[in-house]
């Protein structure tokens, strides 16, 4: 039948995932050599800005990856991840937007670096994407970016749309057909550990 959804195993999933994850770092990095950007010394840490993430796929493949951490690190990012909610929630409530250190943050590095989401490899560099139904959206980049770019009328940017498209589509085969009956995700990565693995039927 043809549209049909297609659902697939959670090691050929991750597998998938993770060749997704390689191209955005190639692309990344081509960005950010042509522009002179690096994060090396920066005196600010994107680990603080606040993010919602919206796929199963990533959310189960973040959490297959807590799960193999010593155990005393997984209890402490499951520790701190309840102390995230809990302040993002008091600062949302006075309609502050929350500038807090992730929970999988420690001594300013990624614990989980290899199974960190894609809003947060592609954060940083320039960006920009058009949805499906053709409007287009640009990220100037981070504030070293800008102070880079301010002056340049033509600079590289990096194009999300496919990476967009090519993780809708596995998010799909991850859940499989149940998927357009599931609620939207849009969650903070602190509320996906509290939560734990992700639900696939309703």
């Amino acid at each position: 039948m043809a549209g049909k959804i297609k659902k697939v195993m959670p090691r050929v999933a991750f597998q998938r995932l993770s060749n997704l994850y390689h191209r955005m770092a190639v692309s990344y990095s081509r960005i950010a050599e042509e522009i002179g950007f690096t994060c090396m010394d920066c005196p600010d840490n994107c680990c603080t800005s606040f993010f919602r993430h919206h796929t199963r796929v990533e959310w189960a493949y973040f959490i297959k990856g807590l799960d193999q951490c010593p155990e005393p690190l997984r209890k402490r990012i499951i520790n701190r991840a309840g102390d995230y909610v809990r302040k993002t929630g008091l600062e949302l409530s006075q309609g502050r937007t929350p500038d807090i250190m992730c929970p999988v943050n420690e001594n300013g590095l990624c614990t989980l670096y290899d199974h960190r989401l894609m809003i947060c490899r592609l954060h940083g560099v320039p960006t920009f994407h058009t949805r499906p139904d053709g409007r287009s959206f640009e990220f100037p980049g981070c504030f070293r970016v800008r102070e880079k770019t301010g002056g340049v009328k033509d600079y590289a940017k990096l194009d999300r749309t496919e990476f967009y498209r090519d993780l809708a589509a596995l998010e799909n085969a991850f859940v499989g057909p149940k998927v357009a009956r599931l609620p939207r995700v849009n969650l903070t990565l602190a509320e996906m550990i509290v939560e734990g693995q992700p639900r696939l039927s309703g």
